[in-house]
């Protein structure tokens, strides 16, 4: 149940990052007070009432509304911005990181060969110590 809702939080933050740093834009397009078109990331459709000479008319019939949200764009941090301490922070974070997913050739058992004593009494029961 855990590593479901951490799933589900990773796709949430992922989708709010990405929600954050595109742009949007949406335009609509008003003609005698109605909406006529909506888009979103691209330019809304006239109602084919409006010609050249009536856009320049203050008072034709159409409107276009224009919203436009920028993302951020200061998300892009190259390594000269990082002072000593964080370059070196940060490459020894990397280096320990991947070192430790290096598999081992061979599984090392060093008493692989010694085989356990042979017990001839329990010493255990014999002088009654348990572990608790």
């Amino acid at each position: 149940m855990k590593a479901f809702f951490h799933k589900i939080t990773a796709l949430a933050m992922a989708f709010l990052l990405l929600a954050s740093t595109v742009s949007w834009t949406i335009e609509k397009h008003y003609c005698m007070g109605m909406v006529v078109d909506v888009a979103l990331f691209s330019k809304a459709e006239g109602c084919g009432m409006l010609s050249d000479l009536e856009s320049t008319l203050e008072n034709s019939c159409c409107e276009h509304e224009l919203i436009a949200v920028d993302g951020q764009d200061d998300l892009n941090h190259s390594w000269e911005q990082l002072d000593l301490g964080q370059q070196v922070f940060l490459y020894a974070f990397t280096y320990t990181y991947l070192n430790t997913l290096e598999n081992l050739e061979e599984l090392v058992v060093p008493h692989k060969e010694y085989p356990p004593p042979i017990l001839i009494r329990d010493l255990q029961l014999l002088d009654q110590v348990f572990l608790i």
